[in-house]
């Protein structure tokens, strides 16, 4: 990833950046599977969004999950509208690097991808991932319906259990209901597609999720 000033702290709302007008445009065509990465999407298919350090592997991790429609790369969980990358490395906008999951539930669970989300990181880092240090990296998880939000709960339950009895610390997951989704740039969409020898700082913690 590139380097920018990085804050290991969440600005106040009155500190956050100002808000940008301009929707980001992107690519409405998956680079792997072909499929569209805006909405709407068809109306059987539900969504999840997920932040687990770097999005790069994160969402290589997703797309090459059966059931998994399609994904992207964004932001979420700030202040600032319409955020770019380098207002989210500023760590200004207040927002973290998160994937958009969209998936078929008669194909995949949204508990089997709770468990893919806790088994592909360390939860328990606060604001960084790895070697990956600032709030952008938090652990993250934006739900969809109390369903989801009950679940993730009852999962973060579970699996900080798990991870207690193999010697690591509390989750720091920040876990809330999803506000909005903002698309990250055309080149950070399936990155590692793109770019096969391309960084990816994901590493899970050994620990399985029941």
């Amino acid at each position: 990833m590139l380097s920018f000033l990085r804050s290991a702290t969440l600005p106040h709302q009155f500190e956050s950046l100002p808000d940008r007008e301009e929707v980001m445009p992107v690519t409405n065509k998956h680079y792997v599977n072909g499929h569209p990465i805006l909405r709407p999407f068809d109306s059987h298919l539900e969504t999840a969004v997920f932040g687990l350090g770097c999005f790069w592997g994160a969402e290589k991790k997703f797309w090459e999950f059966d059931g998994v429609f399609t994904t992207a790369t964004g932001y979420a969980g700030g202040d600032t509208k319409n955020p770019n990358y380098e207002d989210v490395c500023s760590g200004l906008s207040g927002h973290a690097e998160v994937v958009l999951v969209i998936f078929d539930p008669t194909k995949v669970s949204y508990s089997t991808l709770l468990s893919l989300f806790w088994e592909s990181h360390n939860p328990t880092q606060g604001m960084r991932q790895g070697n990956d240090q600032g709030s952008q990296y938090r652990s993250v998880i934006y739900t969809y319906g109390d369903e989801q939000l009950n679940l993730a709960m009852e999962s973060k339950i579970t699996f900080e259990q798990n991870l207690k009895s193999a010697g690591y610390g509390g989750i720091t997951t920040e876990i809330m209901p999803a506000a909005e989704f903002y698309y990250a740039e055309d080149y950070h969409q399936q990155y590692l597609a793109k770019n096969p020898g391309g960084y990816c700082g994901l590493g899970g913690t050994g620990v399985r999720c029941a």
